[in-house]
């Protein structure tokens, strides 16, 4: 089986994310946003204590910095997925829209088709090998790595319960920190096959978000009449 096990289990996870966002598409949304809100407020929670402790009590969390610099790779992983789910991600789209119709499709077909080829080779980049470019390794490499050896955060640690519970180390798993590593390329590369799909079949012309400003005009405009 060696490494593939892993392969399987990211397949399994975007199939059942794909049934439950068919199943119930606004909690879904919603829950994506608000796991997106709590990494966000964590942040935001933690660099403000930390500062209160720092220079009002002379004191703080030594793990602080280590915490929000996970969180912060959780949120640009967690956000390429949703930022591409939702047409977020900014963009030059001058050409795109001078060009006839057909051809701004195929421009956005051909741009959903790189961010899943990309994704896909930051995921695991050993499949490039077959088209005879010597590489190897990749997110999942990475973090197979970080599962076998076993290591420990650098400041990060377990609630005491948790360890006498389970009897497990008192510095929390690297691997388990950088989970997101594997699961945010996966899930770019998914959205952007989603992406793909939805520009092919006419439900989305972009695959970025383009002229926002007029837009928001556009949809305001008995406000400004008023």
């Amino acid at each position: 089986m060696g490494a593939y096990w892993f392969h399987g289990i990211l397949v399994i996870f975007l199939v059942i994310l794909w049934a439950l966002e068919k199943k119930f598409p606004k909690a879904m949304a919603s829950a994506e946003e608000s796991l997106l809100v709590l990494v966000i407020t964590s942040i935001m929670a933690v660099s403000f204590f930390q500062v209160i402790a720092r220079y009002g009590f002379n004191t703080g969390w030594s793990a602080a910095l280590e915490f929000n610099t996970t969180m912060f790779s959780w949120l640009i992983l967690l956000g390429m997925g949703y930022g591409l789910r939702t047409s977020l991600h900014l963009g030059v789209d001058i050409i795109i829209k001078a060009v006839p119709a057909p051809m701004t499709k195929a421009l956005s077909l051909f741009g959903a088709a790189c961010c899943m080829l990309y994704g896909l080779v930051l995921l695991d980049s050993s499949w490039v090998a077959l088209l005879g470019v010597d590489t190897k390794g990749g997110a999942i490499d990475y973090w197979l790595k970080m599962y076998k050896i076993g290591i420990g955060s650098e400041e990060l640690h377990y609630p005491g319960f948790i360890q006498d519970a389970f009897g497990i180390q008192s510095r929390i798993h690297r691997w388990l920190l950088l989970l997101i590593l594997p699961l945010g390329l996966a899930l770019m590369a998914f959205r952007s096959f989603q992406a793909f799909v939805d520009i092919a079949t006419g439900r989305r012309k972009l695959l970025i978000s383009g002229h926002e400003a007029e837009d928001m005009v556009e949809e305001n405009k008995h406000i400004l009449k008023d």
